[in-house]
């Protein structure tokens, strides 16, 4: 049996650690989404010079190439790649990457519901990364960049050629301004505004290279193509939906929502600014799990360690050897002590991936409310192992 520790005596300032929606800025309040539009048409100009503003800023900030579009979407991330795959996929065959529960998603969806023929599953357990070299670059390649669900992100676009036929497309809610995406590697890349920046929700960004516009003017899909998804009209890409001129009613709270996220962004050094706070982050993290021994990262390699969604697996023996169930219950009555005390909200890992916990690190988390975090980490783990 284990002692009980005292409870510390420092709580985090800011308990909100959930991996999406995540945790606003700090400072942020509604106060300062006052020059939201509310009542307009967001096809009003104020409307249009709203959204075309969102769309040069997360130009400016990701340092996207000027020939490459960006549109705001309905339905968050998933709509963004459900846009993508609907429209683009079947001209070719397709390799599915998968190594966490959205990336299955997705290969759910182009082998069960677009039914392509050539459709090649590459997968990898939790923790882990799938085979890249296995990749075949003549196939359209689909692949989340950060696994949410799982901790896990490729290190760099090193394994994708800059001289490949087919298309890549991939999901980058969780890793869009917390990493460096390498953009000329990339035809596709989508992302959720409450992810990194702490935005609100049902908003997606789908950005597309001259390679995808191509795709999408000379190719016709073999299935019929549902109104929210259609990005062309007689062949000829709608631009409309790359300058603010969105398929369906956004929430003009919500853009202003993200226009101060990008502001904020902006006045914490841009990109580098955010990747710093991070990566920061992630260094409290990796400096507590490096001395503390119950407790270990889920990812594998340290080279695939997220700086965002960051999840780890209780490793003590104690609770190792307990069924799966009971390993389950262990982890869940952590969550519900830290979430009962105030300290930490929504860390539990996600439905579907291994039993443990997962804590928010992106660019809108301060390192010292994890800092103080990771004492009642401690103190969650050890009240539950003394009631073994």
């Amino acid at each position: 049996m284990t002692a009980i520790i005292s409870k510390p005596d420092v709580r985090p300032v800011n308990p909100n650690f959930s991996s999406g929606p995540c945790s606003k800025r700090p400072g942020w309040s509604l106060e300062g989404l006052t020059d939201a539009p509310l009542g307009r048409s967001h096809r009003a100009k104020i409307g249009k010079v709203k959204l075309a503003e969102a769309i040069d800023l997360t130009r400016d900030i990701l340092k996207i190439p000027d020939d490459y579009r960006i549109g705001i979407v309905p339905a968050s991330d998933t709509g963004a790649v459900e846009m993508a795959m609907w429209s683009l996929l079947g001209a070719r065959p397709v390799d599915m990457l998968a190594w966490e529960s959205f990336g299955s998603g997705w290969v759910t969806d182009v082998i069960k519901q677009l039914k392509l023929e050539g459709a090649r599953k590459i997968e990898a357990p939790y923790g882990e990364l799938p085979d890249l070299k296995s990749v075949n670059f003549s196939h359209d390649v689909v692949f989340t960049w950060n696994g949410t669900t799982s901790g896990v992100r490729v290190p760099n676009a090193d394994w994708i050629p800059a001289d490949r036929e087919g298309l890549t497309i991939c999901d980058a809610t969780s890793a869009a301004f917390a990493q460096e995406l390498d953009f000329p590697k990339l035809d596709v890349v989508t992302f959720s505004w409450q992810k990194v920046l702490g935005g609100e929700a049902a908003h997606g960004m789908l950005i597309l290279s001259p390679r995808a516009i191509e795709r999408l003017e000379s190719y016709t899909p073999a299935w019929p193509m549902p109104k929210i998804f259609r990005m062309t009209k007689g062949g000829k890409l709608i631009e409309g939906i790359f300058k603010g001129e969105t398929i369906n009613t956004p929430s003009m709270l919500c853009v202003e929502d993200y226009l101060d996220a990008l502001k904020w962004s902006q006045s914490v050094g841009g990109l580098d600014g955010l990747r710093s706070r991070a990566d920061a982050n992630l260094k409290v993290l990796a400096d507590w799990v490096e001395k503390t021994d119950w407790v270990d990262f889920l990812a594998v390699d340290p080279a695939t360690l997220s700086n965002t969604s960051v999840c780890f697996k209780v490793v003590d023996p104690a609770v190792t050897s307990l069924s799966d169930a009971e390993q389950a219950g262990f982890a869940k009555a952590m969550v519900s002590a830290l979430d009962a005390e105030g300290v930490a909200y929504d860390i539990g890992a996600y439905r579907d991936a291994p039993s443990g916990l997962r804590i928010w690190a992106g660019a809108t988390i301060e390192a010292s409310d994890l800092s103080a975090l990771i004492g009642w980490l401690d103190w969650a783990f050890a009240a539950q192992k003394a009631q073994l």
